[in-house]
């Protein structure tokens, strides 16, 4: 049987996949702008796991069982407050360079965010599910070349139910540094495109998302605008992030 290498582009895509088999499949679900880089950040820099929610009270609940526990996430990318909890303000919200070693170091943080939380858990059933993102591709890409399963999913989170620009192009990068083991394989078009659109664009990574919705809005705003560049960075983290069958995602060097 060859390799199998798909894109998934858009939030509808993902919301499928209950209706496929994932058990021989590998998953890789990318939110550049910026569940997935805060997340690889927050391991980074030493959290100890990260529980993703798809909603606010299912993040409250389990600050109620365990105090200790952080609270991140966003909603219209800006950081929860009280007002949309009952009056518990959120510890983090969804930009990386928030989660620093002292603030998130030997912590475990429950994460809430508009796409990428729900596409992470659209995954949960594969043989595997993996957290990209420019910030640990090279990490990501030995770490499934080492496992070499027979297919392989890249998802991206999308903005509100549209495909996202950024996300196409992390998946895009991915696959091309896995072109020499997929290449020759049952390769989806989307997988086509993503790739040929990276390395359309990869002279300037950041002047490209600077041009899709998601960098537009947090270029347009002061205090988020150091995110875009922040979550370009290619390899800043030789970690590997995956969703485990707990239910939370870990990181492993």
């Amino acid at each position: 049987m060859p390799t199998t290498l798909e894109v998934l582009f858009a939030p509808a895509e993902y919301a499928l996949l209950h209706e496929r088999d994932l058990r021989q499949t590998v998953c890789v679900v990318f939110d550049v702008l910026r569940a997935t880089s805060s997340m690889v950040t927050a391991l980074g820099n030493g959290a100890t796991a990260i529980v993703p929610v798809a909603e606010i009270p299912e993040a409250l609940s389990i600050r109620n069982r365990q105090p200790e526990v952080l609270l991140a996430g966003e909603r219209d990318g800006l950081r929860i407050a009280g007002h949309l909890t009952g009056g518990v303000e959120f510890d983090l919200g969804n930009s990386p360079r928030e989660f620093t070693t002292a603030k998130v170091g030997g912590r475990t943080i429950a994460m809430t965010t508009t796409n990428g939380t729900r596409a992470l858990r659209a995954c949960a059933p594969a043989a595997a599910v993996l957290l990209g993102s420019f910030l640990n591709l090279r990490a990501t890409a030995e770490a499934i070349e080492q496992q070499s399963p027979q297919h392989l999913l890249l998802v991206g989170s999308g903005t509100l139910d549209q495909a996202a620009y950024e996300d196409v192009l992390g998946a895009g990068a991915l696959c091309d540094l896995l072109w020499p083991q997929y290449g020759s394989g049952a390769v989806a078009d989307s997988a086509h495109i993503a790739r040929r659109l990276f390395r359309l664009e990869q002279g300037n990574l950041l002047a490209a998302v600077a041009q899709s919705r998601n960098g537009r809005r947090l270029m347009a705003n002061p205090d988020l605008r150091e995110d875009v560049p922040f979550c370009l960075q290619r390899d800043l983290f030789r970690l590997v992030a995956a969703l485990g069958k707990d239910g939370a995602v870990g990181g492993k060097r």
